[in-house]
């Protein structure tokens, strides 16, 4: 039988067959969670909702939270929710699994998450300061990028 092995998933693909592992929903991600995952699951989405305006979206295994870029994003898992919180500085907490570094100015912070009780302060303060940070962050790049143009455009060749 002609085909192909997907590179990401390993699922064989026939040959003619459509084929888009990257594209999922969130109630896929989250249809097999235990049932205290399922509602520590709610209660995150519900408190990153009340942050206020922001796009929720599914993406190959994580399910991504942004407003212009990323804040956070979950990754449903057997045991537990992974979430990873981008902040402008390093958290040092018993809830931090690990820190690395995403950009100059992010560090990605890896949390698991078993149960509803545990989506509390402090972890609902790192993912509103993230959902604050991401908006300061984009607004510094726009304008980095305005002045690049501005000296752009007072060069002039002769």
């Amino acid at each position: 039988m002609a085909g192909r092995e997907c590179y990401h998933c390993k699922q064989w693909i026939r040959e003619g067959e459509e084929h888009d592992c990257w594209t999922t929903t969130e109630a896929a991600l989250t249809q097999n969670l235990s049932e205290d995952l399922e509602d520590a699951w709610e209660r995150l989405r519900e408190t990153a909702l009340s942050f206020g305006d922001q796009r929720i979206y599914a993406s190959h295994k994580s399910i991504m939270f942004s407003r212009k870029s990323c804040y956070f994003f979950v990754r449903p898992k057997k045991s537990f929710l992974e979430v990873c919180v981008f902040l402008g500085r390093t958290l040092k907490a018993p809830q931090v699994r690990r820190v690395e570094r995403a950009s100059k100015s992010k560090a990605v912070h890896i949390i698991h998450i078993r149960h509803r009780d545990e989506v509390e302060a402090p972890i609902t303060d790192w993912l509103r300061e993230a959902y604050d940070l991401s908006e300061v962050l984009v607004s510094k790049a726009d304008q980095a990028r305005a002045k690049s143009k501005q000296k752009s455009s007072r060069i002039s060749f002769r």
